[in-house]
């Protein structure tokens, strides 16, 4: 069951003003489909080409779409069948309370006008979702905010695709998440200063000023924004781009969001209670697909190993998504998208620009706004180099949130 909602109905009428920019933008998702399906039908699925489309401007468009190249992005193969299991998990898990009590609250994640029935339905596949995939892998421990995930994956792909799919997330890009401590996640959310620091340093100054910390993100994080995004269409446009991209890749769209909202935050009374208040209230209206393209283009600029020693101290931690994710990888991608996307990167800078264009600012400028690379939303399909770049550790938090 799919709720057949796409993302490609139309340009926002801001942006689109004329009926030739309307053509043309129904001719680039006309060839957009065009080149998903051929990657589709291609022997091997060009893996490399679907992970380029579900980064570029759009996304994958469809719910059609998204349930034939979520799998192949996660390397899940859709012929098996589903798993099973031979117990009544609802009397057997420990888990269940809380994730009836959480699933229960999740009204406002279904569309608004879903007949109860429909929704109570689907409900309680959520339930059942989640419980099987906790019993088939015991070293996963469910957090607040799994549902949020789980939810999406449901309305998008329906039931039998989905435990598939999320179990083979929940041991990859989940992973850390889902660790017995949540160590790992407070490392993960470590990453965050260091990479605005990069790029704003007088915004990060303010905000360790104000000593504001990373929990307003940690709602973001642990569920790719689904908790805090009210329209559905921007939630899977993500979910699209980060399926495609590195697991860290969700702290770098959080620092884009903050450095985009850079003056609110320098207007703010430099205190942790006002920035901490501002933030966790994230704007409905961004800019997605240039903010994505932003979040890319950090990521190839400030790698996470390069942000390591900043982020937290060294930590072999062997479960981790950051350290699975390379065997993953390698599992999953048929082809190897990121040297070409590198040299396209590059190539598209002139050689004095690739000093220049760094998305920074200096720490003694003060006025001088967040600069903003010449590369077409396009573009960032280079953060596909996502894929490959090497992530040397992981991180380590506790939780409690959800409303």
């Amino acid at each position: 069951m799919t709720l057949g909602r796409e993302l490609g109905d139309g340009p926002e009428p801001s942006r689109w003003d004329g009926g030739a920019e309307k053509e043309d933008f129904d001719a680039r998702k006309k060839k957009k489909v065009e080149v998903i399906y051929e990657a589709l039908s291609s022997d091997p699925i060009d893996v490399a080409a679907l992970r380029r489309m579900a980064i570029s401007e759009g996304g994958l468009l469809t719910d059609e779409i998204r349930c034939k190249v979520w799998p192949k992005l996660l390397n899940v193969n859709t012929s098996d069948p589903p798993p099973v299991s031979g117990e009544d998990l609802r009397q057997v898990s420990k888990d269940y309370q809380q994730v009836l009590l959480d699933v229960r609250r999740s009204l406002r994640r279904f569309p608004p006008g879903m007949p109860d029935e429909q929704r109570e339905g689907l409900q309680e596949e959520l339930i059942d979702i989640i419980l099987l995939i906790l019993e088939r892998n015991p070293q996963l421990h469910y957090y607040q905010g799994y549902h949020d995930i789980v939810v999406t994956f449901l309305l998008v792909l329906g039931k039998r695709l989905t435990t598939s799919l999320v179990e083979k997330l929940s041991t990859h890009h989940l992973r850390d998440f889902m660790d017995a401590t949540m160590e790992n996640t407070k490392h993960i959310l470590n990453y965050l200063m260091p990479i605005i620091d990069q790029v704003n340093p007088e915004l990060h100054d303010f905000m360790q000023s104000a000593e504001v910390g990373t929990i307003f993100a940690l709602s973001w994080l642990i569920t790719w924004f689904g908790h805090v995004l009210s329209d559905f269409r921007h939630v899977v446009r993500l979910y699209d781009f980060f399926l495609a991209c590195h697991p860290l890749m969700p702290i770098y769209f959080a620092a884009v969001i903050v450095l985009y909202r850079e003056q609110e935050v320098l207007d703010c009374d430099c205190d942790m209670a006002s920035v901490h208040h501002l933030l966790s209230q994230i704007p409905q209206d961004l800019p997605y697909e240039m903010l994505i393209s932003r979040a890319g283009d950090l990521f190839i600029q400030f790698p996470p190993s390069k942000l390591a020693v900043e982020a937290a101290a060294q930590q072999e931690a062997e479960s981790t998504a950051a350290s699975t994710f390379k065997d993953f990888e390698l599992a999953s991608a048929q082809q190897r998208p990121d040297m070409v996307l590198r040299q396209r990167f590059r190539g598209l800078l002139r050689p004095e620009a690739r000093t220049k264009d760094v998305l920074t600012k200096p720490r003694t400028n003060h006025f001088v706004k967040l600069a903003v690379m010449g590369l077409t939303v396009a573009l960032g399909a280079a953060a596909l180099a996502v894929v490959k770049s090497a992530l040397e550790l992981a991180p380590k938090f506790q939780l409690q949130l959800f409303p």
